[in-house]
């Protein structure tokens, strides 16, 4: 895996998400309470907090909790939630010891089809449908593993021409797109929540 993402909007930040499947998996593990930015940055801040220019799940699972969890927690903190994220990348790097030999790109190496790779993403620690939907999205869109059925497995999220989600950021543009479709997504829910309120305050 060698391509040029960018999702962090950082150079460094990026050339790691681009060259390091758990990098990439990590990323999308973080990116949720944050701005997409931060979340994605947070695998190279990782990385250079260990001493080291990639990441790999066998070190991290080694770091003793605590210890990591500190890792995560100096400032500028990794996410909002440093302490609870550090537990899920452990749980995530686990799983992938246990069940890949620690090689997150044996996730998707080989996988028959779009709904099998979606059940792989799906066991993983911290991934449920929506999160595994969107990771799937990516690998088909920019990092060019698409097995049969991929786009309808990620539903929505692997429609072509869409700006719904980290899939689809290849620029500041595109970026500036999905930012703009999650605060219409964002505005809606806000309004379908009001007028519930407006409905029930009414009875």
């Amino acid at each position: 895996m060698d391509v040029t993402l960018h999702l962090a909007q950082d150079p460094e930040a990026d050339a790691l998400l681009g060259r390091s499947p758990l990098a990439a998996l990590i990323g999308m593990l973080l990116d949720q309470q944050i701005p997409m930015e931060w979340a994605f940055t947070g695998p190279a801040t990782i990385a250079r907090r260990m001493g080291t220019d990639d990441l790999d799940a066998h070190e991290i699972v080694a770091f003793e909790p605590e210890t990591f969890a500190r890792l995560l927690s100096d400032k500028p903190a990794v996410h909002r939630y440093p302490g609870s994220m550090a537990k899920r990348i452990q749980q995530l790097c686990h799983h992938l010891v246990e069940r890949y030999d620690g090689d997150p790109e044996a996730i998707w190496r080989g996988v028959d089809s779009g709904q099998e790779l979606l059940r792989r993403l799906q066991e993983l620690p911290g991934f449920g449908k929506q999160k595994a939907q969107i990771f799937l999205a990516l690998l088909g869109k920019q990092l060019g593993v698409r097995p049969t059925g991929w786009r309808e497995a990620a539903g929505a999220y692997g429609e072509p021409d869409s700006f719904r989600s980290v899939a689809d950021i290849t620029g500041p543009e595109s970026l500036a797109r999905v930012r703009a479709h999650k605060q219409e997504l964002k505005a809606a829910a806000k309004a379908g929540k009001a007028g519930k309120g407006t409905k029930s305050s009414g009875k």
